[in-house]
């Protein structure tokens, strides 16, 4: 139940981020820092949706593969998303240095789920 939980709360902040890029900064940003805040929120949905499916595929069966993927997309989201998130508002230049770590991190996750077995 762990990754159902923090999957549907990525959710819900994912919705209440893009809800808050939209309307709260869409006068504060640039096009360009718009579409910036609006790849973190894509990819934090595609990956919480991730999560939740670990959570799913958890009650199933037992595998510390599924684990693993899950942390690499909660990790991800972390780096990937968040760097974005602060790159949109405060474009802070050394902060993108994580921004492909958490890319990794993704790929990583989706590889590791390709190998796990019923």
């Amino acid at each position: 139940m762990f990754w159902i939980k923090l999957g549907s709360l990525l959710m819900a902040l994912a919705v209440a981020l893009g809800a808050f890029g939209a309307h709260g900064l869409r006068s504060q940003l640039t096009p360009e820092a718009m579409m910036t805040f609006k790849t973190a929120v894509l990819y934090q949905f595609i990956h919480a949706l991730g999560i939740l499916l670990i959570g799913i595929l958890n009650l199933q069966m037992k595998t510390p593969l599924l684990d693993y993927s899950g942390w690499c997309f909660f990790a991800g989201i972390i780096l990937f998303s968040g760097s974005l998130y602060v790159l949109a508002v405060n474009p802070i230049k050394l902060i993108g240095i994580v921004t492909p770590l958490g890319g990794l991190l993704f790929i990583s996750g989706w590889i590791i789920l390709c190998f796990i077995r019923s």
